[in-house]
């Protein structure tokens, strides 16, 4: 029995053809930036339920929409949410297509207002940062047919879900690695959110180097933080006021670096002197610092690159080699690190 002819929506389109809406919306506008198997299979389809695009005064007289990219952040206050920005922005710009910032503050209300802004804006795909959505919200982003790529993800996202971050179990690792070779053996962690895979591999990676050096994880010399500057304050100072200190501490993101080296400052202590502090991003910021942080650097920008080439990938129909890509880090040696004054 042949097709119904006219009746068919746009939706029902993307659904056939396993597209985004938007996709299927590049193709009968005619946008280059599609596919050609996606292209073809969609035309297919279209011939098929015999689809006339509806149009209106004001439809002939506009241009094509460009295409528009949704980037949201749990929060946007620090510097690390700016690099991935300058990343999706250079790319989107280059493939001219636009960006919507948004933060949604862990606050559901936050959320399934974006939602409603969303739909109406008709995004051509989201890039999620460290950030969390209700399963409903991913419902209705999976019938809308618009591309999701997490970057950092909170959790353990749904395994077609492609996600990008960097290596930061070896990132850890090689942080650990440093102070131990300078002859640290007391070292503190001020570790990032838990529900953070980032986090949860950061200290994966601060164990692995303890153990392989023959040291056991010391639970008093490992304090919680949020990746904000108070809670590497509030860390290292707990650590300082334990009977026995540690000559040594590796935080999880460089503005808890920086917190930390302000507590020693208050205390009348410096870094690397009195202790030796790494951190976590390479922030443009900490090259200068005083001192000059020593840090882990994971490529923030080129994250936020291949977060957006992945999502307009996506977006033509397109599948990527992998679910999941890993950024290298890099250890990169300042002066806020040195041997300690005394064997500990």
């Amino acid at each position: 029995m042949p097709a119904s002819r006219g009746r068919v929506t746009i939706t029902e389109i993307a659904r056939q053809a396993g597209v985004s809406v938007p996709t299927v919306s590049r193709v009968v506008n005619g946008r280059s930036d599609v596919s050609p198997s996606t292209r073809a299979r969609v035309e297919d389809l279209l011939r098929l339920h015999g689809y006339r695009k509806r149009r209106s005064t004001a439809s002939a007289a506009s241009p094509t929409r460009a295409a528009l990219l949704d980037l949201v952040f749990n929060d946007l206050d620090s510097p690390w949410a700016v690099e991935i920005i300058r990343g999706v922005e250079e790319v989107a710009h280059a493939a001219g297509a636009g960006t919507v910032v948004s933060a949604i503050h862990g606050r559901s209300g936050d959320a399934r207002e974006w939602m409603r802004n969303l739909r109406a804006r008709a995004s051509d795909g989201v890039i999620l940062v460290t950030s969390a959505l209700e399963p409903t919200l991913h419902e209705q982003l999976r019938i809308l047919g618009v591309p999701l790529v997490v970057v950092d993800p909170m959790g353990s996202p749904a395994v077609d879900t492609p996600t990008i971050g960097a290596a930061n179990w070896s990132g850890g690792l090689a942080a650990t690695e440093h102070l131990l070779s300078l002859g640290h053996r007391r070292i503190g962690l001020i570790a990032g959110p838990p529900r953070l895979l980032c986090s949860r591999a950061r200290y994966d990676g601060y164990r692995a180097a303890l153990e392989a050096a023959g040291l056991t994880v010391d639970d008093a010399l490992v304090v919680p933080g949020d990746f904000r500057p108070e809670s590497g304050f509030t860390g290292c100072t707990a650590l300082l006021d334990l009977p026995r200190p540690p000559t040594a501490v590796f935080a999880a993101s460089d503005q808890m670096a920086l917190g930390a080296i302000e507590a020693l400052r208050r205390r009348g202590l410096r870094a690397p002197e009195d202790m030796s502090v790494v951190g976590f991003d390479d922030l443009p910021e900490v090259r200068w610092s005083a001192p000059p942080l020593t840090t882990v650097r994971q490529p923030l920008a080129d994250m936020g690159k291949l977060a957006a080439r992945t999502v307009l990938s996506l977006a033509r129909g397109e599948r990527p080699d992998s679910p999941r890509v890993e950024l290298g880090t890099e250890l990169v040696v300042r002066s806020s690190t040195a041997a300690p004054r005394t064997a500990d």
